[in-house]
């Protein structure tokens, strides 16, 4: 498992950071936005303003590191649920993610320009879309590439085969990046796979496969760089297993407490990857040390006003359940229609 940037914030022997201290700012306050909105959309999911919700704490490295590596003018990011600052990354609003989570339908609408399809709550079923959209943009000549997320139960299902599959075949311009935190919701990486990695299945489907330290971003960086350099150059697809932990449950509709190890969890916050990134920038000096306490006040403060933003939209109601289903509704559907309009007077 490769290893740039260790635990204690100090450089593997040999390495040079592949990010400057301005970019790697930049990347470090997105982990921290991501890690706050954590907080504060598993409250608002308690107090019944959201729908279940899954955090990304613990993985901000694998998810910020990896699309750091893409180039949000012609690249493309396929989500699955679990990778929001890779979607701000891109250009998603966050006032659109937070309808998203409302049940309200505008935020499933990705604004011109932003080079994403829509989070995928269903296991592993954006794989093959993901495939196809590589393969489409290859066929179109287009200097693009794909990255799709998906977690380690994911590859389990058919859907990674087939899409693995397709892709070797054709040699499409895709990075399948798989974010192994450890579960499957609450079955174990041990009880999915004999393999030794899970990295080690793509040479059967054409590709190489890579295994890399998911709570280190500059290993994430360097790994999918090299990765969507292949791609570009017309080399196909790669596989990167990013070895990483979630520090809470599956979603807020789990419990942990039922399967997991607080011994194993406390091992894994030690690797913080947020903290590993904050102390080899604090050796910077005080300068940077004043850049990153005023991160905290910013970051509240936009998620402030991206809430007051998804507040000030077209709100969701009933009426809504008939929207962007046909694009020629059939004539039961107009019906149903006409029928709730009258039970609202």
């Amino acid at each position: 498992m490769v290893t740039i940037l260790d635990p204690t914030g100090e450089l593997a022997a040999d390495a040079t950071a592949p990010l400057d201290d301005a970019q790697l700012l930049e990347a470090l306050r997105l982990m921290k936005l991501s890690r706050a909105f954590d907080a504060k959309g598993a409250s608002l999911q308690r107090q019944g303003k959201f729908g279940t919700f899954s955090q990304v704490g613990g993985q901000e490295a694998s998810v910020v590191g990896s699309a750091w590596a893409l180039d949000p003018s012609r690249d493309w990011i396929v989500p699955q649920y679990r990778e929001l600052p890779a979607l701000l990354r891109h250009g998603y609003p966050l006032s659109h993610f937070i309808r998203y989570f409302q049940g309200n339908p505008a935020g499933g609408a990705i604004p011109a320009g932003v080079k994403m399809l829509p989070i995928q709550i269903s296991i592993a079923a954006q794989l093959p879309h993901a495939v196809g959209l590589a393969w489409g943009l290859k066929l179109q000549a287009q200097d693009a590439v794909v990255l799709v997320y998906f977690g380690d139960g994911a590859s389990s299902e058919g859907d990674f085969h087939e899409a693995c599959n397709l892709a070797g075949i054709v040699r499409a311009p895709v990075v399948f990046f798989l974010q192994n935190n450890g579960w499957a919701i609450s079955t174990p990486r041990r009880k999915q796979s004999a393999g030794a990695t899970l990295a080690e299945r793509a040479p059967a489907y054409g590709f190489p496969g890579e295994v890399v330290d998911g709570n280190d971003l500059l290993a994430v960086y360097e790994a999918t760089l090299r990765a969507v350099a292949r791609a570009r150059a017309g080399e196909g697809a790669t596989l990167i297993e990013s070895v990483t932990r979630r520090l809470g449950p599956h979603n807020t509709a789990d419990d942990p407490t039922r399967y997991a190890d607080p011994a194993d969890d406390e091992r894994w916050r030690a690797l913080d990857p947020i903290a590993r990134v904050e102390r080899y920038l604090l050796q910077r000096g005080e300068k940077v040390r004043e850049r990153i306490t005023a991160f905290d006040a910013e970051i509240a403060d936009e998620i402030e006003r991206a809430l007051a933003e998804a507040g000030s939209g077209e709100q969701v109601g009933p009426g809504q359940l008939f929207a962007h289903v046909y694009a020629q509704p059939p004539p039961r559907l107009e019906r149903q229609r006409a029928q709730r309009a009258r039970d609202e007077r």
